[in-house]
């Protein structure tokens, strides 16, 4: 099996410019210093401070009225600064990372983050008082001080706000253009341009590129050289541009804008947003991208871990099992493709014979697979009694937490296959190899075996990319756990 890839020089060759990119395409691009200085720093830290201050005064409030009822309880002092106590520097920090978190602090101005920004503080501190609670349910702050700072928080938060925020409006308006870069069809990017510059002086278009080569290497380029700040995007025609070119984008700290005719698949992240009176959906880029990508990884190896601590004693149950049912190895390794066409020896609990790999191409005239791309057999006659049951169950996938461990694959995201599976693949399927391969994904959680051909898997694994949150990481290692359970469209 291994001659259909003896090197990576035979992989085809858009395969092989995915080689070149070392990195997940959700992870975090690199940090440069000179990127502190650019204006949306700048008023990223304004509003930061702004906000600071908004709490801090807040606090000072309801503590110069607190004075006439009742103290902060020493205990629950534990530090002063600034004349400030521990509690509101715990409280503070809490809210701006919220605020951080909900995207308060990014490049778009939305006039309902006001209110936003005071139901988020609201939350904080109604969460702080469940933990206080816990703490020791004796020593509840105040009363008086309590509802006076949580009331005073959000009217002073979304008062500076609104003051910080016009004030940074007429200054960009004033004294900043932000630079456009535009990618649409030949025959729309002159009016589209057109239409910029007649409609909004502060917008300064920058250079242009057609949709036809919007992925390519030769136009991201262009587009990092050019300093836009805004990518304005109209008709993307395939379903790996949006792939690539969201995340990329994102990556190097550029917004993306989708005029209504691109395409669907990055609809439900956007945020509608009107430029130069035309309609779009933002697709912000983060002021500090990555985090919730670092958080996955460290989902991936802590999780990994306890998995196999706990699940030791069953993996040496079923290695006797396994063995005493056809001798031979336990473990079964094969080549897989994973991340940018790496090649890796994937983990698995043996469920064939011991030479079913020497007996496949026997069997090839027997692939019940629609268009061939995978090779699938119900009544596979390799398969061992046991085997028949662990591949019901998926339980022989879990070796591959050795995967995770060694950082080749993640507990989510699209399955490795084999090299015989790759070597029938379009050019558009290999974008789903720009991100880890997981032990489970979308894929395996919408039918399995049971989907009628590969394009339909490779679809899912495109809108997993595509719309990936820890959230949908999450529900799908749930629906994992229920389809295991159940034993459905495995075989």
């Amino acid at each position: 099996m291994s001659s259909l890839y003896p090197a990576t020089a035979s992989l085809p060759v858009p395969f092989q410019n995915l080689l070149d990119k070392k990195a997940d395409i959700r992870a975090p691009g690199p940090w440069n210093l000179v990127d502190l200085l650019t204006w949306r720093w700048y008023r990223a830290l304004i509003l930061l401070g702004a906000d600071t201050i908004a709490l801090g005064g807040a606090w000072q409030l309801a503590r110069h009225f607190n004075q006439f009822y009742s103290p902060i309880p020493d205990a629950l002092v534990w530090w002063v600064w600034f004349d400030l106590p521990s509690l509101f520097w715990l409280a503070t920090l809490m809210t701006l990372i919220v605020f951080a978190h909900n995207g308060l602090y990014s490049q778009v101005h939305r006039s309902h983050d006001y209110l936003r920004a005071g139901r988020l503080v609201s939350g904080v501190y109604l969460f702080s008082l469940v933990v206080s609670y816990f703490y020791d349910p004796m020593l509840n702050p105040p009363r008086s001080l309590f509802l006076t700072a949580w009331s005073a928080s959000v009217v002073f938060v979304i008062v500076l706000r609104l003051l910080a925020l016009t004030v940074l409006g007429s200054l960009e308006r004033r004294y900043f253009k932000t630079s456009i870069f535009v990618i649409a069809p030949a025959a729309e990017i002159k009016s589209l341009s057109e239409v910029l510059i007649r409609r909004c002086h502060h917008y300064h278009l920058v250079g242009a590129a057609l949709a036809s080569v919007a992925s390519t290497e030769h136009t991201f380029r262009t587009i990092l050289e050019s300093h836009a700040r805004i990518v304005l995007v109209r008709d993307l025609p395939d379903i790996n541009l949006a792939s690539g070119l969201y995340w990329r984008l994102k990556r190097a700290g550029i917004v993306l804008h989708l005029l209504p005719s691109s395409r669907e698949m990055l609809y439900r992240r956007g945020i509608p947003e009107v430029i130069a009176g035309i309609p779009t959906l933002r697709m912000d880029a983060p002021l500090i991208d990555g985090i919730d990508y670092r958080i996955k990884r460290v989902i991936d190896y802590l999780g990994t871990i306890v998995g196999l601590i706990l699940l030791a004693p069953f993996f040496v149950l079923l290695a006797i099992v396994i063995y005493l049912d056809c001798p031979g190895p336990v473990f079964f390794r094969q080549e897989r493709i994973g991340l940018h066409g790496r090649i890796f020896q994937v983990w698995k609990f043996r469920t064939m014979a011991v030479n079913a790999p020497q007996l496949q191409d026997t069997l090839e005239q027997h692939n019940e697979a629609a268009d061939k791309v995978l090779f699938k057999i119900k009544a596979d006659p390799r398969v061992t009694r046991i085997g028949k049951l662990l591949r019901r169950t998926s339980l022989d996938e879990l070796p591959q937490l050795f995967n995770v461990l060694c950082g080749e694959m993640s507990l989510v995201g699209p399955r490795p296959l084999p090299l015989r599976d790759v070597a029938q693949f379009e050019q558009w399927h290999h974008i789903r190899h720009k991100a880890l391969p997981g032990i489970t994904g979308l894929w395996q959680v919408s039918g399995r075996s049971d989907l009628d051909s590969f394009d339909d898997a490779a679809r899912l694994d495109l809108y997993y990319i595509d719309n990936w949150s820890l959230n949908l990481d999450l529900e799908i290692l749930m629906e994992t756990i229920k389809i295991v359970l159940l034993g459905k469209g495995a075989y």
